[in-house]
């Protein structure tokens, strides 16, 4: 039984993340195909961890590879040469494959192909969700809070091959590669909190550049629907833009942190039990941790408000 609830936490967060996102575009392809992706992208993530352990196996016959766990530099290296480029190219397989063999008998359309690859993306998390929590090395909390990051990262050619279908726009490469290069920046952040000063300041990045490419997959999925990208850049002169270009960075700071101040808090909230969390002292920590940082993120929104509101009035 609690093997069957385990399976549960790791299937149902992608896949509702999936059904919103099948629910906002216009035509959605059926149902049964969405689902065929799903289990594709798990079945990559399989292959993709063969595909890492075979690499590993074969790179520590020439040098200590698993050495490369223990100093920032070599995780960097580590995710640029081997996780980023298997995980995205298994991702990419697993979405070129039916999306060619479809083509040929439907003309696919651009928000078809994208939301193919969150389907893929979603499925590839579903599979990591399950070999975390099976293998204890990961919280539920953690879990549910990393469902978008895989669709995050595959945006990029998830897009580029959504243009190649239908425009034949071949930039495939340079956008498997941004992926590439995002998810390497995302697994070194995440790991910078074992760290002590400086090297933990840089965890406090992670969040904001998580909440940009959330921001970029959002303008890539308007683009497929034919819709105006979202602008926020809108002044006149240089100096304003660079005004402007602060103000979207600060928000990305303080909206970032303040969901990662949010996780950080229910991480210390999750061991314990509900009427602990009713004692008078937890109680206070809790509602005054919660919010200051709902402050933060209120400001960020306003932030985005106004920036909204100025290329608004200044385009139309």
């Amino acid at each position: 039984m609690a093997d069957f609830f385990l399976i549960l936490w790791a299937l149902i967060p992608p896949l509702l993340l999936l059904a919103y996102y099948n629910y906002r575009i216009y035509t959605p392809p059926p149902l049964s195909k969405l689902l065929l992706l799903f289990i594709l992208g798990g079945i990559s993530g399989f292959v993709a961890l063969g595909l890492e352990i075979v690499f590993e196996t074969i790179a520590n016959w020439v040098i200590n590879w698993r050495q490369m766990n223990y100093s920032l530099p070599g995780i960097a290296f580590r995710q640029i040469v081997e996780i980023g480029p298997i995980e995205e190219g298994c991702k990419l397989v697993a979405v070129i494959a039916p999306s060619h063999y479809l083509q040929r008998r439907y003309r696919l359309r651009p928000t078809t192909v994208f939301i193919f690859t969150i389907a893929v993306a979603l499925g590839f998390t579903a599979q990591e969700n399950c070999v975390y929590l099976f293998n204890n090395t990961a919280s539920i909390l953690n879990r549910i809070i990393g469902t978008p990051v895989h669709a995050l990262f595959s945006a990029p050619w998830g897009y580029a091959l959504a243009m190649h279908f239908s425009h034949n726009r071949n930039l495939l490469f340079l956008a498997w590669l941004n992926s590439v290069v995002c998810h390497a920046i995302v697994n070194v952040l995440s790991n910078t909190g074992r760290y002590s000063w400086p090297l933990l300041i840089l965890n406090y990045g992670l969040f904001p550049f998580l909440l940009w490419m959330f921001w970029r997959m959002e303008q890539l999925l308007r683009r497929v629907e034919g819709k105006r990208p979202i602008n926020l850049i809108s002044g006149r002169t240089s100096q304003l833009r660079y005004w402007q270009t602060g103000l979207v960075i600060f928000a990305l700071m303080l909206g970032g942190n303040a969901i990662f101040a949010l996780f950080l808090l229910a991480q210390k909230l999750s061991p314990l039990s509900w009427a602990q969390l009713f004692y008078p002292d937890i109680l206070w920590y809790t509602v005054t941790r919660f919010a200051i940082n709902l402050i933060f993120a209120t400001i960020a929104w306003l932030i985005f408000i106004y920036l909204r509101r100025s290329a608004q009035r200044r385009y139309f």
